[in-house]
């Protein structure tokens, strides 16, 4: 018996390595887990998966919890997979049963006898096919993993635009003020319409002409006499 190898990594955060783990072990309860936190898009840039392709021998087995742990390029990813399972390595995807080796195995010994007769062209022919088919299916599941994360990354993008634009601003320094569109407009007709600012309105009539808090009116009102001050 070969060993038991468990790739777990997270590219951001957010994510959940130890959820990972979790699911090989109730799997693979005597895998040796292997942790990564990088990152990046490309199987290039997976340090300690690289070592583990170098270290695994035929008849080893290495599990992921998703085909996007072991790349999310979809070209480089298959090429690995082909080059895993040519070299006797059988590959574990919780999350996509569909394309482990096991499964590509039982297609391969799943072809047509040949009969030794004239119909060997067709049978071998139609043996071809169904390699194709199972090799295309991979190749889709790769295709789709890149997919994910691509499209991930759109609405990520399309997320931060929308809330800049709605006056928003994403991320704050480290001791600075966070100023938005929003702010800037109260605060003009702060400036325009309060009697402590020149203006004819008291604070409350303010409040419901602004259409804002009182919480969020007073500190307005506090960051312009700061302001002021510093001119």
């Amino acid at each position: 018996m070969g060993k038991v190898y468990g790739y777990c990594r997270i590219s951001t955060k957010k994510q959940n390595i130890e959820r990972q783990e979790r699911n090989i072990r109730l799997v693979f309860p005597e895998a040796i887990i292997i942790r990564e936190v990088y990152t990046g898009s490309t199987f290039q840039g997976r340090a300690e998966l690289n070592k583990i392709i170098k270290q695994v021998r035929e008849g080893d087995t290495l599990v992921f919890d998703s085909l996007s742990r072991m790349s999310r390029d979809a070209e480089s990813g298959f090429v690995l997979y082909d080059k895993l399972f040519k070299a006797g390595i059988r590959m574990v995807f919780l999350k996509e049963p569909h394309i482990n080796t096991d499964v590509y195995k039982k297609a391969m010994r799943n072809q047509i006898k040949l009969t030794g007769t004239s119909a060997d062209i067709i049978l071998e022919a139609v043996n071809q096919y169904l390699m194709e088919l199972a090799r295309e299916q991979i190749r889709i599941a790769f295709e789709q993993a890149e997919k994910e994360v691509t499209d991930l990354r759109q609405r990520t993008r399309e997320g931060i635009e929308t809330a800049r634009l709605n006056g928003k601003r994403i991320g704050l320094e480290k001791g600075g003020k966070l100023v938005t569109q929003k702010s800037i407009k109260a605060k003009e007709q702060i400036r325009k319409y309060s009697r402590d600012f020149g203006g004819v309105l008291n604070d409350m009539e303010c409040i419901q002409m602004i259409g804002i808090s009182r919480g969020t009116f007073y500190k307005y009102k506090r960051e312009m006499r700061c302001e002021a001050l510093k001119m």
